[in-house]
């Protein structure tokens, strides 16, 4: 355990691990769709061609975290030396600290920042560059507006703050958010009974697919990322047979462009109905 524990702890310095982590697992459920399906997709030109452009997105989203990340760790490190945060008022020991500091990331991370961008139209505009893909798969889960990639490193900084979390227990949740974001994201059917199962503590993929589904009160559910509890405990959780998806939006952005790069990066800037 202390092993795994000093790896997280040094693993904000190593920038090319962190990115081996998440372009391995992405590559991973991306080889997979190929194998178990859950829709046949219907790509503008073909499946990567899609990719390069949700992975443009993902590059700049990567490089601002990054930045953010630096200010996380200096945070985390001010919470250790001042007894902040409710890991220390409580007085937990690793474990505890663990399981704290991973609730009150995946609430603040997972469901509240998510919440909070589809719930207030100055930040949906911006949001709505993720929703806009008609091809939902393993790619589009880190498809998010550079506006949109410092907002969630607000609320990054938020959950730090109130779990007083170290660095080896935010780089745990981090690592485990990356996998979760791939895996919910991915374009793979999973057996009806496993996916069920699993949606009752943890977001499965067949869960966050209903997310995607194009129109309310669809769109404005299941916000979770890792954990499917916080939907079901405010009453954002919904289910629909995946045969009934179709992916996009009915308003704001046309659906023919949703593999155009600059326009999606300039769009939540221009004129946007309500």
């Amino acid at each position: 355990m202390e092993n795994i524990l000093s790896y997280f702890k040094t693993l904000e310095q190593h920038p090319v691990q962190r990115l081996l982590i998440l372009v391995g697992g992405l590559l991973f459920f991306w080889m997979m769709e190929s194998a178990i399906p859950l829709l046949e997709q219907q790509y503008k030109k073909n499946k990567t061609r899609h990719a390069a452009v949700n992975f443009a997105f993902t590059v700049m989203h990567l490089v601002i975290q990054t930045g953010i990340a630096i200010v996380i760790v200096l945070l985390a490190d001010w919470c250790q030396r001042q007894q902040f945060g409710l890991v220390h008022w409580a007085g937990a020991g690793v474990w505890g600290t663990l399981v704290i500091s991973f609730f009150v990331y995946d609430l603040f991370i997972g469901w509240m920042a998510h919440f909070v961008l589809h719930q207030t139209f100055v930040l949906w505009r911006f949001h709505t560059v993720h929703h806009a893909d008609n091809n939902v798969d393993a790619t589009t889960g880190l498809r998010h507006h550079p506006v949109e990639s410092m907002i969630r490193g607000v609320f990054f900084l938020l959950a730090t703050i109130v779990a007083g979390a170290p660095v080896y227990a935010l780089m745990i949740y981090q690592t485990i958010l990356v996998f979760f974001t791939a895996f919910t994201h991915a374009n793979i059917s999973l057996p009806r009974k496993l996916d069920k199962a699993l949606s009752w503590f943890f977001v499965s993929p067949n869960m966050h697919k209903v997310h995607h589904h194009w129109v309310q009160p669809y769109t404005d559910s299941n916000y979770g990322a890792v954990l499917s509890i916080w939907d079901r405990l405010f009453g954002t959780f919904r289910e629909l047979e995946p045969s009934q998806l179709k992916y996009g939006l009915d308003r704001h952005y046309p659906n023919e462009h949703d593999e155009n790069f600059l326009l999606l990066l300039k769009k939540p800037f221009g004129r946007m109905k309500s």
